[in-house]
């Protein structure tokens, strides 16, 4: 099943500060992550539709709805779930 994808503004932002590098292996793991939720995928406890990515030291947070993606951020695993 392909996921349609859609990356809000601020986890644009965040995906600006990062190396060339690290905006590039989070890329891959997208469309990955849009051809049926392959990738280290884990639903977020107590919360409903909510999801994060692991790549490497970085977590994507995003919420599915039916075939929509929605990445809301992109941010280090130590400062993701405050």
């Amino acid at each position: 099943m392909h996921h349609q994808l859609e990356i809000k503004e601020e986890a644009l932002q965040q995906l600006k500060t990062l190396s060339k590098e690290q905006r590039r292996n989070i890329g891959w793991r997208l469309e990955l992550l849009q051809d049926g939720l392959r990738g280290d995928v884990k639903k977020l406890t107590a919360r409903t539709h909510e999801y994060r990515l692991r790549v490497g030291s970085f977590r994507v947070l995003f919420m599915l709805e039916k075939n929509l993606i929605s990445v809301y951020a992109i941010k280090n695993r130590k400062k993701a779930y405050e």
